[in-house]
């Protein structure tokens, strides 16, 4: 069988979205040649450079196999008329290609229809790849994508610069965006002149790329990347290079054929921040941190390049880049000591002019609203018993904007707030302060860790919420897959300090302390339970993608409430411990069951006041089986609250489970939906009762059973 191999040329794409357009593109060339019938096995292997994405699928079947359809015609009836065929069944039979004699008679659902089996003669891979390939290209998500050709509708994440299909030997005639297909490819850029590069078979794709300095194979490019980091470092006597997974991943698809250098620059710099200094490296300069054995930094960095050169060459690349990190430095260093001859205490009045949305004010509104929203948390945490520091993050929530106004930040963005709390630890506002102003931002993504100080913990709380509930309040709330404020990320890192901290704060409450903030108009066309709604989401997201509880866990807890999100954890935790238990699964089932009937009733206009009442009338229960339900189920309700309100909701969930044969035998001898009104409303009511009384940790019924 063949072997196939899809190449797309490009001009250099962005780094951050090769990873996902390679796996796509993989995963679409499989299924179109699963869904084709033409692939045998499931060997597809895909690489990507700067410059290239690329799938080799091995076995691909020549042709698709004949294939034998059953069409359904008209009705038999139509189709023949005592006997004889009519107009209609010698339409049928000239649409499927087939005799009148050949139709047949099936017997469905429905009646008896005519049929025809025909036959179907499979197509050339070739063709269907000629015909689909271009479809799928077309069809690749990309972040951002450009047009590039005048008045040509193709939109992609750079300019095609050449494609390569082949079927084993052949060239697959596919044509996109303007380029036809052949079976040349490019080596690398100044390596190899930019040369084409034949490539006679698919198999040899990823060694003829090699000859011509590219290696194709991402996790070739990592592993070598790696042991270059780990050769250059070891030429400077008990140092390492600072672990940093995700610039590996970003210098692995910056470059076709890695190297690595080690460069060097003056220790004066040490004085600065470690964060100003790893900032610049990183995030400017994409050059790997060198700490001593200590952990300190050392005065050296490393940097990933996309070529090779000898040793004069080196020695220019070298100067080259430590003149452009000494620059860099030098920048950060005046900077930090221009931004101490104003103190962020006087800074406060500066936030005036520094906009913080255009319909919500500047950041100096916006810091007075978040000062009034960590008074009035601050005031619960202390109620509950919890010690905190609360002059010092007053001072924290009233600085924590000012660093907006710092020379430092304006040219290194991404150190917002982590500029504020070096200031102030500089400046001697105490640790506390400068810890709360640092870490406000944190997290910023699930991955990260939450502030470690309850301080941090309150600041980061009351701006997250304050940024929530403005934007909501003039319109501002994420729609589908638009999020220009970032809310559902600033609504995670909320879910994620409540669930990781000791706060002893519900969303409920710190939504309204933030609503509350928002002037009068505005309040009025906030409405809290979209607000509720929002954050349910993330409650949702948190424990299924977070924590990993399966959906249906998450949906029978979150149906019982969320409010308080380590509460709504730690019921997580026991439903998934417990609902494999035979028991267990047995009386969610009952309870999706008794769900069902209540909904039905309500549905049918049989409940009094459209809901069962749960007022249980003991002298009408007329069967054993409901009166040993009511009685079981009243004295193990008490003791599963006692449970519930110490929880220790395991137990109560395996009480609860202990509720299955007096259950199971309701169902087996009472019939609930009964022609008497009296007897039908008690039941109903009755089954009200046990679902209201056993619903508080979560509702069963979401819970899926085999």
């Amino acid at each position: 069988m063949p072997d196939f191999l899809l190449e797309v040329g490009l001009e250099e794409i962005p780094a951050r979205m090769v990873a996902a357009a390679q796996a796509e593109l993989a995963r679409r060339v499989e299924e179109l040649l699963t869904h084709e019938r033409l692939l045998s096995g499931c060997a597809v292997s895909s690489y990507s450079t700067p410059r290239r994405l690329a799938v080799l699928v091995r076995g691909v079947l020549a042709s698709q196999a004949d294939a034998e359809e059953q069409l359904t015609g008209p009705s038999w009836a139509v189709a023949f008329k005592n006997g004889e065929p009519t107009p209609a069944a010698q339409a049928f039979a000239k649409k499927a290609g087939v005799e009148v004699s050949a139709l047949q008679k099936v017997t469905t659902a429905k009646g008896e229809y005519v049929s025809a089996t025909v036959t179907r003669k499979g197509r050339s891979a070739t063709d269907v790849l000629t015909e689909q390939l271009p479809k799928e290209l077309a069809s690749l998500y990309w972040p951002k994508n450009m047009y590039w050709r005048a008045g040509k509708p193709e939109r992609f994440v750079r300019p095609v610069k050449w494609l390569l299909a082949i079927l084993d030997h052949a060239i697959v005639p596919v044509e996109f965006a303007g380029v036809h297909v052949g079976n040349l490819s490019y080596g690398h850029r100044i390596l190899h002149g930019d040369h084409v590069v034949t490539i006679n078979k698919p198999t040899e794709y990823a060694a003829e790329l090699e000859s011509a300095k590219v290696l194709v194979d991402v996790e070739a490019r990592r592993h070598r990347i790696r042991k270059a980091l780990d050769a250059a470092t070891r030429t400077v006597p008990g140092a390492r290079w600072r672990e940093d997974e995700a610039l590996v991943d970003i210098v692995t698809h910056l470059t076709e054929w890695p190297s690595v250098l080690l460069g060097t620059f003056e220790a004066e710099y040490l004085s600065l921040p470690e964060e100003v200094l790893v900032t610049v490296m990183r995030d400017h300069q994409k050059y790997f941190a060198v700490e001593d054995a200590s952990g300190k930094l050392a005065p050296h960095f490393l940097a990933v390049l996309n070529t090779e050169a000898d040793e004069q060459g080196i020695a220019v690349i070298r100067h080259g880049n430590e003149r452009v990190l000494r620059s860099r430095f030098s920048d950060a260093r005046f900077f930090w000591d221009f931004d101490q001859k104003i103190p962020l205490v006087d800074r406060v009045e500066m936030l005036r002019s520094v906009t913080f949305q255009k319909d919500l004010g500047s950041y100096y509104v916006k810091t007075q609203a978040n000062l009034r929203i960590t008074e009035q948390l601050t005031g619960l945490v202390e109620q509950r018993g919890v010690a905190l520091y609360k002059a010092a993050l007053l001072t924290a929530t009233r600085l924590a904007k000012t660093d907006l106004t710092a020379e430092l930040v304006k040219e290194f963005t991404e150190l917002q707030g982590i500029v504020g709390g070096l200031y102030a630890r500089a400046q001697g506002l105490g640790e506390t302060v400068a810890q709360a102003i640092y870490s406000q931002y944190m997290p910023a993504s699930t991955d990260d860790a939450i502030p470690l100080t309850i301080e941090g913990q309150i600041l980061g709380l009351a701006d997250r919420f304050q940024t929530i509930a403005a934007m909501f309040a003039i319109g501002l709330e994420p729609t589908g897959s638009k999020d220009p404020f970032a809310l559902r990320r600033a609504a995670n890192g909320v879910v994620k300090i409540l669930a990781e901290s000791e706060l002893p704060l519900a969303l409920s409450e710190i939504v309204t302390t933030a609503i509350n903030q928002i002037d009068q108009a505005a309040k009025a066309e906030t409405k809290l339970s979209s607000l509720a709604t929002f954050f349910r989401e993330r409650v949702e997201f948190y424990l299924r993608d977070v924590r990993g509880f399966s959906y249906d866990v998450v949906n029978a807890v979150l149906s019982a409430g969320f409010d308080d999100v380590r509460d709504a954890i730690a019921r997580a935790e026991a439903l998934t411990a417990v609902r494999s238990s035979e028991d267990f699964a047995a009386i969610s089932a009952a309870f999706k069951r008794m769900k069902n009937i209540v909904t039905q009733a309500s549905e049918k206009g049989l409940l009094r006041h459209g809901i069962p009442d749960k007022l249980v009338d003991t002298e009408n229960l007329t069967d054993a089986a409901e009166s040993a339900l009511y009685q079981h189920a009243e004295k193990l309700a008490l003791a599963v609250e006692t449970l519930r309100s110490e929880r220790k909701y395991r137990q109560a969930l395996e009480q609860i489970a202990t509720l299955r044969p007096h259950v199971d035998l309701f169902f087996d001898k009472v019939m609930v939906m009964v022609d008497d009104p009296a007897v039908r409303q008690n039941r109903l009511a009755l089954i009200a009762l046990v679902l209201a009384g056993f619903s508080s940790i979560a509702d069963f019924s979401e819970i899926v059973t085999g």
